[in-house]
């Protein structure tokens, strides 16, 4: 149901077959009814939502068919730890306005960002453009984790510089190496199956990097059976350029990222680089 739901189940959809891949971020699915049901939520195990804080491993998405049972189901604890930090990302309205009525209501904090969503349609067709001379394309490696928190708009914490490195051991990504082995463009992919965290050094931009590495990720995600999408900040017009570029394809209607706090002090976790579980851009895709 969900692949024939695409695009607008893309969020749920590849956070599923993450799950039935290993599910190295942690994450459960629920349904408000089964077999026939109208509501699908994907979200953070209990034992791996253990920080209150955390809202990047406190990952949720969701699709539904029946705005009804979307905000039933949202709007029950049992669902929704609403006594967290967490963000939920998705591709219908319904979603967004049900968090943001349901937290308003209990006085919670929220931030929201509206992101352009892309596709591309035919992932075999893109072009697979070869570095330049000297340069190298690699996956990432966890030792550049604290260069990709430096250089995120969503970084700058210890919660961003765990989740970053889920990401990296875990999840597919590719990157431009210096002849030091230095990485100078990289693009990382998220729990949900989307590109995030594209990002080009500075100094090395105006200079086409991110094009092979988009093209060495995007060939490891078909080759998965994973659709090939992105989410681009509105204000992101390099971005959004270099993957239309590419062969992306604008999607009509706003994908939603919604981070809901709590009122209480927040806390960073004792380890940065705690090996459990946790969930969660030149171009900056995200």
């Amino acid at each position: 149901m969900l692949r024939r739901g695409l695009p607008d189940t893309l969020p749920v959809y590849g956070a599923v077959m993450h799950v039935n891949r290993g599910n190295p971020a942690g994450q459960e699915v629920l349904v408000d009814s089964w077999p026939e049901f109208k509501m699908v939520l994907t979200r953070p195990r209990r034992e791996v939502a253990r920080d209150p804080s955390d809202y990047f491993t406190n990952l949720y998405t969701a699709f539904y068919r029946d705005e009804g049972a979307c905000r039933a189901l949202l709007g029950n604890s049992r669902a929704v730890d609403w006594g967290q930090a967490f963000q939920i990302q998705g591709l219908q309205v319904g979603v967004y306005e049900t968090i943001r009525d349901i937290a308003r209501a209990r006085g919670l904090e929220r931030e929201s960002y509206p992101y352009r969503p892309l596709l591309h349609p035919d992932p075999p067709a893109m072009p697979q453009y070869r570095p330049d001379k000297g340069l190298s394309l690699a996956p990432v490696s966890p030792a550049h984790a604290m260069l990709l928190r430096d250089t995120w708009k969503f970084g700058g914490n210890s919660w961003s510089l765990r989740y970053l490195s889920l990401l990296i051991r875990h999840f597919p990504n590719a990157c431009l190496l210096a002849p030091e082995g230095t990485p100078i463009s990289w693009c990382l992919t998220d729990p949900l199956g989307a590109l995030t965290h594209g990002y080009t050094l500075p100094e090395h931009r105006s200079q086409h990097h991110p094009r092979p590495v988009v093209g060495m990720l995007a060939a490891q995600l078909h080759a998965r059976g994973f659709p090939v999408y992105a989410r681009v900040l509105l204000n992101n017009e390099p971005s959004l350029h270099t993957l239309q570029r590419l062969g992306f394809r604008i999607l009509p209607g706003v994908f939603y990222r919604l981070v809901v706090r709590p009122g209480f002090a927040q806390s960073q976790p004792a380890s940065a680089l705690d090996p459990a579980p946790s969930s969660g851009e030149q171009p900056r895709a995200q």
